[in-house]
């Protein structure tokens, strides 16, 4: 990653965000990247080179928690509402009026964010392996694990209790290379057995069990990833799952409701068929139930899709924003 292209922000709120810049054609959209849990903005670096080479403007956050960016360890300041608004700002420093949005993970609910809080400021919106999720969940946490439970014979984000435990940052800064053979496991099934159903994650990092890594992660990859997680430590992070594990979210979309309930611009979605938290076909049911304009694309491999298929992913997303930007 070339370090050059890298700016510094301080939003509205006093968090300082590190983010790539890199100036392209005036004549192609902007495009706007968001990483999930556990990344930083170096997890698409086969994203922004190939869409450097294109000639598209760059803008790439470490998201909030992460890397070079601020790491509150307040789970009120991770409302994905008010990260979209220092995303936003972000544009407005950089005098960027509209973008595409494409996030991953969790970076996927906040693009969600910017579809149904601020819908002036994008043209489109990409969802990878996570897909559209409303400001508004019509279930409980626990209300969704028990349906999912009844349906699968799993609560399948069993996981998010440890996350939202108190003292879990502790237990993964101590044993991270526990959580992070685990999160980008060779062996996709071991996320029904440790991902999926309450306690499996912590019996995992507790007895400090490591497993292979997809091989399309270097050890150079490996080496980057796991110094800023140590640098930083997890409970910033973490702090993803606490607000939607408690009331915080909830209550924020309540005090807060969005601007727009259906996305009538463009969306892409790219699945993972070997994801088993973020099954491919709920989570397109999900878009499309929102999204009116989806194109789809499901991809055989695990939830790092923008790592494990680049190139295809990369392909996919040029055509779509090539047709639905022109």
């Amino acid at each position: 990653m070339d370090q050059s292209l890298y700016k510094d922000f301080v939003t509205s709120r006093g968090f300082t965000y590190h983010y790539l810049f890199s100036v392209g054609d005036a004549s192609k959209p902007v495009l706007l990247f968001l990483h999930g849990f556990p990344s930083t903005s170096y997890d698409w670096k086969h994203q922004i080179g190939f869409f450097k080479e294109k000639g598209y403007p760059l803008i790439v956050p470490d998201m909030l928690g992460y890397g070079g960016t601020s790491k509150p360890v307040d789970a009120l300041d991770y409302r994905y509402r008010l990260i979209a608004q220092d995303l936003v700002e972000i544009l407005d420093a950089e005098k960027v009026a509209r973008v595409v949005a494409i996030g991953h993970d969790w970076g996927s609910v906040v693009t969600s964010r910017l579809a149904d809080y601020f819908p002036d400021r994008c043209l489109a919106y990409g969802f990878l392996a996570a897909g559209f999720l409303p400001a508004s969940q019509p279930l409980t946490y626990e209300a969704t694990m028990q349906l999912m439970k009844s349906m699968i014979g799993s609560e399948l984000i069993g996981y998010w209790d440890f996350f939202a435990e108190d003292g879990a940052d502790t237990k993964i800064d101590a044993n991270l290379e526990s959580m992070y053979s685990l999160l980008f496991c060779t062996d996709y099934d071991l996320w029904k057995d440790y991902m999926q159903p309450i306690g499996g994650l912590r019996s995992w990092v507790e007895a400090n069990r490591t497993t292979a890594v997809i091989s399309c992660l270097t050890e150079e990859d490996q080496r980057i990833q796991k110094e800023e997680l140590r640098k930083g430590g997890m409970a910033g992070p973490l702090c993803y799952y606490k607000v939607i594990r408690t009331r915080i979210i909830s209550d924020d979309s309540t005090a807060n409701p969005p601007k727009v309930m259906k996305v009538t611009k463009p969306v892409f979605f790219g699945g993972a068929s070997k994801d088993y938290v973020c099954f491919v076909n709920m989570s397109l049911a999900g878009t499309k139930a929102t999204c009116e304009d989806t194109t789809a694309h499901v991809y055989d491999v695990g939830h790092w899709v923008q790592i494990e298929a680049k190139d295809e992913v990369n392909r996919d997303l040029l055509a779509w924003i090539e047709a639905k930007t022109a």
